[in-house]
């Protein structure tokens, strides 16, 4: 009954994520591209993009030995807290805004697609069990929760300087290509 229940919940999760995708994809009455879609890939890409830099600096990170015991706070890291699950968020409003244009009827439903991933990262599963995670390993560090509270939880903000103002864009990270 556990594997049913896991499979079918994972099964449901891939549905109601790629729902937009799949109306579009499967539509009869294809249309040529227009703007909307344009804008749809351009912020699919900027989603892309921030979740792979966030994933590949994390991984460069949790890499060093030195860095066994630390929290990342560089990079994107030092912008949110879940620059990743920001990126997620975004390359899904990506797919719903390029599918939108030839969406009808009942394929409108289908642009829970990110309403539910910005639901089950930001409420269900990813940033809450990070956080409780977090604060028992580094809640009585100070450093930390400094950072806690000049670092947002998902939308990305630059890092404010001791004078309040902002460093400049990625000032403070470590930028290697190409990533281990």
């Amino acid at each position: 009954p556990n594997f049913l229940m896991t499979w079918t919940l994972q099964g449901l999760w891939v549905l109601l994520t790629a729902a937009a995708g799949l109306a579009a994809i499967t539509t009869r009455e294809p249309k040529p591209l227009e703007w909307v879609a344009f804008l749809g890939i351009a912020v699919w890409v900027a989603g892309f993009v921030i979740e792979v830099v966030a994933d590949a600096q994390k991984s460069a990170f949790r890499s060093d030995p030195e860095n066994a015991d630390r929290f990342i706070a560089t990079g994107l890291w030092s912008w949110s807290r879940h620059p990743n699950y920001f990126g997620e968020i975004v390359l899904w409003v990506g797919i719903a805004i390029i599918a939108a244009p030839v969406l009808s009827g009942w394929q409108w439903l289908t642009l829970v697609s990110p309403v539910f991933v910005l639901l089950l990262l930001t409420r269900i599963s990813g940033i809450p069990m990070l956080e409780r995670r977090a604060h028992r390993r580094w809640g009585e560090d100070a450093a930390y929760q400094e950072y806690r509270r000049k670092t947002p939880v998902l939308v990305p903000r630059p890092p404010r300087q001791p004078g309040g103002t902002a460093l400049p864009a990625f000032g403070r990270a470590k930028m290697q290509w190409p990533y281990r």
